[in-house]
Protein backbone atom coordinates (compact mmCIF):
# COMPACT_ATOMS: atom_id res chain seq x y z
CA UNK A 1 0.00 0.00 0.00
CA UNK A 2 1.38 3.22 -0.94
CA UNK A 3 2.64 5.51 2.08
CA UNK A 4 2.26 9.62 2.62
CA UNK A 5 4.06 11.19 3.44
CA UNK A 6 6.95 9.20 2.82
CA UNK A 7 8.97 11.80 3.93
CA UNK A 8 7.84 12.52 6.97
CA UNK A 9 10.86 15.66 8.54
CA UNK A 10 10.97 13.58 12.06
CA UNK A 11 14.42 12.81 11.44
CA UNK A 12 14.20 8.95 11.85
CA UNK A 13 15.76 6.52 9.77
CA UNK A 14 13.06 4.23 7.97
CA UNK A 15 12.55 2.01 4.72
CA UNK A 16 9.47 4.04 3.61
CA UNK A 17 11.50 4.68 0.09
CA UNK A 18 10.29 0.91 -0.55
CA UNK A 19 6.55 2.09 -0.54
CA UNK A 20 6.63 4.92 -2.74
CA UNK A 21 4.10 4.44 -5.15
CA UNK A 22 4.52 3.29 -9.48
CA UNK A 23 5.51 6.65 -11.02
CA UNK A 24 3.23 8.18 -13.30
CA UNK A 25 3.59 6.23 -16.74
CA UNK A 26 5.40 9.96 -18.23
CA UNK A 27 8.20 9.24 -15.45
CA UNK A 28 8.66 5.36 -15.44
CA UNK A 29 12.38 4.84 -16.53
CA UNK A 30 13.71 1.11 -16.98
CA UNK A 31 17.06 1.55 -17.18
CA UNK A 32 19.95 -1.65 -16.18
CA UNK A 33 21.36 -3.87 -15.27
CA UNK A 34 19.69 -2.93 -12.01
CA UNK A 35 22.85 -1.89 -8.95
CA UNK A 36 22.12 -2.11 -6.05
CA UNK A 37 22.21 1.05 -4.13
CA UNK A 38 25.29 2.18 -2.06
CA UNK A 39 25.49 2.03 1.95
CA UNK A 40 25.58 5.32 3.47
CA UNK A 41 29.42 4.64 4.68
CA UNK A 42 30.03 3.89 0.80
CA UNK A 43 31.37 7.59 0.22
CA UNK A 44 33.55 8.52 3.62
CA UNK A 45 33.78 12.35 1.81
CA UNK A 46 29.98 12.66 2.68
CA UNK A 47 30.45 11.73 5.99
CA UNK A 48 31.59 15.17 6.97
CA UNK A 49 31.06 16.02 10.69
CA UNK A 50 28.95 19.13 9.62
CA UNK A 51 26.92 17.08 7.02
CA UNK A 52 25.51 14.82 9.16
CA UNK A 53 25.18 17.21 12.15
CA UNK A 54 22.49 19.42 9.47
CA UNK A 55 21.08 15.40 8.50
CA UNK A 56 20.03 14.63 12.13
CA UNK A 57 19.28 18.50 12.61
CA UNK A 58 17.29 19.67 10.31
CA UNK A 59 13.51 21.06 11.08
CA UNK A 60 11.29 20.44 8.34
CA UNK A 61 8.21 22.71 7.88
CA UNK A 62 4.95 21.28 6.97
CA UNK A 63 5.10 22.97 3.49
CA UNK A 64 8.45 21.54 2.81
CA UNK A 65 7.15 17.92 4.14
CA UNK A 66 4.96 18.41 1.35
CA UNK A 67 7.11 19.28 -1.53
CA UNK A 68 9.36 16.85 -0.97
CA UNK A 69 6.90 14.29 -0.91
CA UNK A 70 5.47 15.45 -4.07
CA UNK A 71 8.62 15.66 -5.69
CA UNK A 72 9.32 11.60 -4.79
CA UNK A 73 5.84 10.66 -5.72
CA UNK A 74 6.61 12.40 -9.42
CA UNK A 75 10.17 11.65 -9.88
CA UNK A 76 10.60 15.11 -10.95
CA UNK A 77 13.42 17.92 -9.34
CA UNK A 78 13.07 19.95 -6.24
CA UNK A 79 13.74 23.68 -7.14
CA UNK A 80 14.86 24.94 -3.79
CA UNK A 81 15.04 28.77 -3.44
CA UNK A 82 15.12 31.34 -0.29
CA UNK A 83 17.85 33.65 1.30
CA UNK A 84 20.98 32.18 2.33
CA UNK A 85 20.85 30.78 5.39
CA UNK A 86 17.06 28.94 5.58
CA UNK A 87 18.91 25.44 5.11
CA UNK A 88 18.22 24.69 1.30
CA UNK A 89 21.26 22.51 0.78
CA UNK A 90 20.81 20.86 4.46
CA UNK A 91 17.32 19.43 3.06
CA UNK A 92 18.66 16.75 1.24
CA UNK A 93 20.73 15.79 3.70
CA UNK A 94 17.88 15.30 6.02
CA UNK A 95 15.58 13.86 3.47
CA UNK A 96 18.38 11.01 2.16
CA UNK A 97 19.12 10.23 6.17
CA UNK A 98 15.74 9.69 6.90
CA UNK A 99 15.10 7.38 3.83
CA UNK A 100 17.86 5.67 3.51
CA UNK A 101 19.19 6.71 0.07
CA UNK A 102 22.66 6.21 1.10
CA UNK A 103 25.22 8.85 0.03
CA UNK A 104 24.45 12.23 -1.30
CA UNK A 105 26.06 13.35 -4.54
CA UNK A 106 27.12 16.63 -4.33
CA UNK A 107 27.52 19.40 -7.21
CA UNK A 108 28.55 22.80 -6.83
CA UNK A 109 27.60 25.23 -9.09
CA UNK A 110 30.24 27.86 -10.48
CA UNK A 111 29.82 30.24 -13.58
CA UNK A 112 32.16 27.93 -15.41
CA UNK A 113 29.88 24.56 -14.91
CA UNK A 114 28.63 22.89 -17.63
CA UNK A 115 26.13 19.86 -18.18
CA UNK A 116 29.15 17.67 -19.29
CA UNK A 117 30.97 18.47 -15.78
CA UNK A 118 28.11 16.79 -14.47
CA UNK A 119 27.96 13.58 -16.32
CA UNK A 120 31.29 12.74 -16.40
CA UNK A 121 35.20 13.94 -16.81
CA UNK A 122 37.64 11.78 -19.28
CA UNK A 123 41.41 12.50 -19.25
CA UNK A 124 42.83 12.10 -22.73
CA UNK A 125 46.07 13.12 -21.86
CA UNK A 126 46.22 10.54 -18.95
CA UNK A 127 45.30 7.92 -21.63
CA UNK A 128 47.65 8.79 -23.98
CA UNK A 129 50.84 8.63 -21.66
CA UNK A 130 49.68 5.02 -20.40
CA UNK A 131 49.47 3.88 -24.03
CA UNK A 132 53.01 5.40 -24.15
CA UNK A 133 54.04 3.65 -21.06
CA UNK A 134 52.25 -0.02 -22.11
CA UNK A 135 54.00 0.29 -26.13
CA UNK A 136 57.50 0.93 -24.18
CA UNK A 137 57.01 -2.06 -21.91
CA UNK A 138 59.67 -4.44 -22.50
CA UNK A 139 58.64 -7.50 -24.62
CA UNK A 140 55.58 -6.16 -25.91
CA UNK A 141 55.93 -6.59 -29.57
CA UNK A 142 51.91 -7.82 -30.24
CA UNK A 143 51.22 -4.21 -31.37
CA UNK A 144 47.86 -3.30 -29.06
CA UNK A 145 49.31 -1.31 -26.56
CA UNK A 146 48.45 2.00 -28.37
CA UNK A 147 45.09 3.50 -28.54
CA UNK A 148 43.36 0.00 -28.61
CA UNK A 149 44.70 -2.28 -26.12
CA UNK A 150 43.30 -5.70 -25.22
CA UNK A 151 40.24 -6.48 -23.35
CA UNK A 152 37.50 -4.00 -22.54
CA UNK A 153 36.12 -1.74 -24.03
CA UNK A 154 39.64 -0.71 -25.68
CA UNK A 155 42.36 -1.95 -23.31
CA UNK A 156 40.66 -2.89 -19.97
CA UNK A 157 44.16 -5.18 -19.27
CA UNK A 158 46.43 -2.71 -19.97
CA UNK A 159 44.83 0.74 -18.38
CA UNK A 160 45.01 2.14 -21.66
CA UNK A 161 41.38 1.74 -22.10
CA UNK A 162 39.10 3.96 -21.91
CA UNK A 163 37.37 3.34 -19.10
CA UNK A 164 40.35 3.49 -17.06
CA UNK A 165 40.16 7.36 -17.67
CA UNK A 166 36.88 8.58 -17.21
CA UNK A 167 35.08 8.74 -14.04
CA UNK A 168 30.90 9.82 -13.42
CA UNK A 169 30.38 12.56 -12.19
CA UNK A 170 27.31 13.88 -9.36
CA UNK A 171 24.45 13.92 -12.05
CA UNK A 172 25.87 10.58 -14.13
CA UNK A 173 25.96 8.44 -10.92
CA UNK A 174 22.64 9.75 -10.23
CA UNK A 175 20.88 8.49 -13.22
CA UNK A 176 22.96 4.89 -12.96
CA UNK A 177 19.92 2.55 -12.72
CA UNK A 178 19.90 1.94 -9.01
CA UNK A 179 17.08 -0.19 -7.37
CA UNK A 180 16.27 2.53 -5.33
CA UNK A 181 17.07 6.42 -5.18
CA UNK A 182 19.87 8.47 -5.15
CA UNK A 183 19.93 11.97 -3.72
CA UNK A 184 21.85 15.06 -5.74
CA UNK A 185 22.24 18.40 -4.64
CA UNK A 186 23.06 20.24 -7.58
CA UNK A 187 24.13 23.64 -5.15
CA UNK A 188 22.93 27.37 -6.22
CA UNK A 189 22.19 26.33 -9.95
CA UNK A 190 21.57 30.52 -9.87
CA UNK A 191 25.37 30.78 -10.10
CA UNK A 192 25.49 28.70 -13.56
CA UNK A 193 25.95 30.18 -17.23
CA UNK A 194 22.50 30.94 -18.88
CA UNK A 195 22.31 28.03 -20.72
CA UNK A 196 23.12 25.34 -17.88
CA UNK A 197 19.34 25.11 -16.54
CA UNK A 198 18.38 24.47 -20.43
CA UNK A 199 20.98 21.76 -20.76
CA UNK A 200 19.75 20.03 -17.49
CA UNK A 201 16.39 19.65 -19.09
CA UNK A 202 16.99 16.72 -21.34
CA UNK A 203 18.68 14.74 -19.26
CA UNK A 204 16.31 15.37 -16.06
CA UNK A 205 13.63 14.68 -18.51
CA UNK A 206 15.04 11.37 -20.33
CA UNK A 207 16.66 10.06 -17.35
CA UNK A 208 19.49 9.26 -19.50
CA UNK A 209 22.49 10.22 -21.19
CA UNK A 210 25.04 8.97 -24.10
CA UNK A 211 29.18 9.00 -23.32
CA UNK A 212 30.23 9.22 -26.34
CA UNK A 213 34.00 8.35 -25.98
CA UNK A 214 32.41 4.79 -24.52
CA UNK A 215 29.81 4.80 -27.38
CA UNK A 216 32.92 4.39 -30.04
CA UNK A 217 34.99 2.33 -27.95
CA UNK A 218 31.65 -0.35 -27.65
CA UNK A 219 32.07 -1.30 -31.20
CA UNK A 220 35.51 -2.86 -30.53
CA UNK A 221 34.18 -5.96 -28.27
CA UNK A 222 31.03 -8.09 -28.28
CA UNK A 223 29.20 -7.39 -25.19
CA UNK A 224 30.11 -3.11 -25.05
CA UNK A 225 30.24 -3.30 -21.74
CA UNK A 226 32.84 -1.17 -19.61
CA UNK A 227 33.48 -0.34 -16.25
CA UNK A 228 33.79 2.80 -14.94
CA UNK A 229 33.97 4.68 -11.95
CA UNK A 230 31.16 6.41 -10.26
CA UNK A 231 31.53 9.65 -8.66
CA UNK A 232 32.43 9.46 -4.50
CA UNK A 233 34.02 6.14 -4.78
CA UNK A 234 36.49 3.89 -6.09
CA UNK A 235 34.33 1.07 -6.84
CA UNK A 236 33.10 0.65 -10.66
CA UNK A 237 29.80 0.31 -12.39
CA UNK A 238 29.27 -1.19 -15.84
CA UNK A 239 28.24 0.97 -18.60
CA UNK A 240 26.36 -0.80 -21.08
CA UNK A 241 27.54 0.42 -24.90
CA UNK A 242 28.41 3.93 -23.57
CA UNK A 243 24.66 4.77 -22.35
CA UNK A 244 23.30 5.15 -19.11
CA UNK A 245 19.63 5.23 -18.16
CA UNK A 246 18.11 5.27 -14.35
CA UNK A 247 15.64 3.04 -12.55
CA UNK A 248 14.36 5.08 -9.87
CA UNK A 249 14.77 8.38 -10.87
CA UNK A 250 16.85 10.18 -7.97
CA UNK A 251 15.81 12.48 -5.31
CA UNK A 252 17.46 15.87 -7.54
CA UNK A 253 17.17 19.37 -4.84
CA UNK A 254 18.35 22.60 -6.83
CA UNK A 255 18.84 25.25 -4.95
CA UNK A 256 19.24 28.86 -5.66
CA UNK A 257 19.40 32.14 -3.57
CA UNK A 258 17.20 33.81 -5.69
CA UNK A 259 19.82 36.01 -8.05
CA UNK A 260 18.45 35.40 -11.30
CA UNK A 261 14.98 33.72 -13.26
CA UNK A 262 14.81 30.38 -14.71
CA UNK A 263 13.27 29.86 -17.80
CA UNK A 264 9.48 28.49 -17.59
CA UNK A 265 10.51 25.18 -19.57
CA UNK A 266 12.79 24.69 -16.81
CA UNK A 267 10.39 25.50 -13.65
CA UNK A 268 7.48 23.56 -15.10
CA UNK A 269 9.34 20.44 -14.79
CA UNK A 270 10.45 21.17 -11.40
CA UNK A 271 8.52 21.04 -8.03
CA UNK A 272 9.43 24.59 -6.51
CA UNK A 273 10.32 25.17 -3.00
CA UNK A 274 10.31 28.24 -1.34
CA UNK A 275 12.27 28.82 2.16
CA UNK A 276 11.39 31.78 3.76
CA UNK A 277 13.30 33.25 7.09
CA UNK A 278 11.88 30.92 10.09
CA UNK A 279 9.14 32.51 12.36
CA UNK A 280 9.71 32.64 16.27
CA UNK A 281 8.79 29.03 16.59
CA UNK A 282 10.10 27.47 13.86
CA UNK A 283 13.34 29.26 15.52
CA UNK A 284 13.18 28.50 19.10
CA UNK A 285 12.86 24.29 17.41
CA UNK A 286 15.96 25.00 15.48
CA UNK A 287 18.24 26.20 18.24
CA UNK A 288 16.44 23.59 20.37
CA UNK A 289 17.66 20.80 17.78
CA UNK A 290 21.07 21.75 17.70
CA UNK A 291 21.58 23.52 21.02
CA UNK A 292 19.53 22.17 23.85
CA UNK A 293 16.68 23.87 25.06
CA UNK A 294 17.04 27.75 25.22
CA UNK A 295 18.04 29.67 28.09
CA UNK A 296 16.37 33.01 28.91
CA UNK A 297 19.52 34.84 26.89
CA UNK A 298 19.51 32.58 23.85
CA UNK A 299 15.48 33.65 23.80
CA UNK A 300 16.54 37.31 24.15
CA UNK A 301 19.09 37.03 21.43
CA UNK A 302 15.71 35.22 19.07
CA UNK A 303 13.87 38.19 19.77
CA UNK A 304 16.59 40.60 18.25
CA UNK A 305 17.16 38.36 15.47
CA UNK A 306 13.81 38.30 14.81
CA UNK A 307 13.12 42.19 14.80
CA UNK A 308 16.29 43.19 13.19
CA UNK A 309 15.83 40.44 10.45
CA UNK A 310 13.16 42.97 8.74
CA UNK A 311 15.64 45.30 7.26
CA UNK A 312 18.16 43.09 6.14
CA UNK A 313 19.11 39.57 5.28
CA UNK A 314 19.96 37.54 8.57
CA UNK A 315 21.14 33.96 8.44
CA UNK A 316 19.94 31.56 11.04
CA UNK A 317 23.56 29.84 11.76
CA UNK A 318 24.72 33.71 12.86
CA UNK A 319 21.85 33.25 15.36
CA UNK A 320 23.57 29.52 16.54
CA UNK A 321 27.05 31.17 16.49
CA UNK A 322 25.91 33.74 18.95
CA UNK A 323 24.10 31.60 21.43
CA UNK A 324 26.81 29.22 21.18
CA UNK A 325 29.74 32.01 22.32
CA UNK A 326 26.59 32.86 24.89
CA UNK A 327 27.08 29.51 26.88
CA UNK A 328 30.86 29.20 25.90
CA UNK A 329 32.68 32.09 26.37
CA UNK A 330 31.54 32.68 30.09
CA UNK A 331 31.70 36.82 29.12
CA UNK A 332 29.75 39.53 30.84
CA UNK A 333 26.49 40.69 29.58
CA UNK A 334 27.89 44.01 28.17
CA UNK A 335 30.33 41.83 26.15
CA UNK A 336 27.91 39.41 24.80
CA UNK A 337 25.86 41.63 23.65
CA UNK A 338 28.58 43.36 21.44
CA UNK A 339 29.58 39.97 20.43
CA UNK A 340 26.07 38.88 19.45
CA UNK A 341 25.38 42.57 17.55
CA UNK A 342 28.80 41.60 15.38
CA UNK A 343 27.90 37.94 14.89
CA UNK A 344 24.89 39.05 13.33
CA UNK A 345 25.78 41.50 10.54
CA UNK A 346 23.44 41.94 7.39
CA UNK A 347 24.07 40.02 4.61
CA UNK A 348 22.19 42.28 1.79
CA UNK A 349 18.99 44.23 1.75
CA UNK A 350 16.04 41.99 2.19
CA UNK A 351 13.63 41.78 -0.28
CA UNK A 352 10.64 40.17 1.31
CA UNK A 353 7.98 41.91 2.26
CA UNK A 354 6.45 38.66 3.65
CA UNK A 355 9.13 37.65 5.66
CA UNK A 356 7.32 36.25 8.78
Amino acid sequence: MPLWPVYTGTNEPHDGIAKLPAPPPWRDFDGGPVLPAPDAAADTAAHSPDRTHRAETYQATEETVELVNAALYLRRPLLVTGPPGTGKSSLVYAVARELRLGPVLRWNITSRSTLHDGLYQYDPLSRLYAARQEAARPGRTDGTGGAGGTGGTGGAVDGSGIEHHLRLGPLGTALLPYDRPRALLIDEIDKSDLDLPNDLLNVLEEGQYEIPELVRASRLTPDGVAEVLADGTDERVPVVRGRVRCRAFPFVVLTSNGEREFPPAFLRRCVTLHLRQPDDRHLAEIVRAHLGEPDAYARTLIERFLSRSGAGDLATDQLLNAIYLARSAGLDAGSLDRLAEQLMPYLGQSAQSDVF
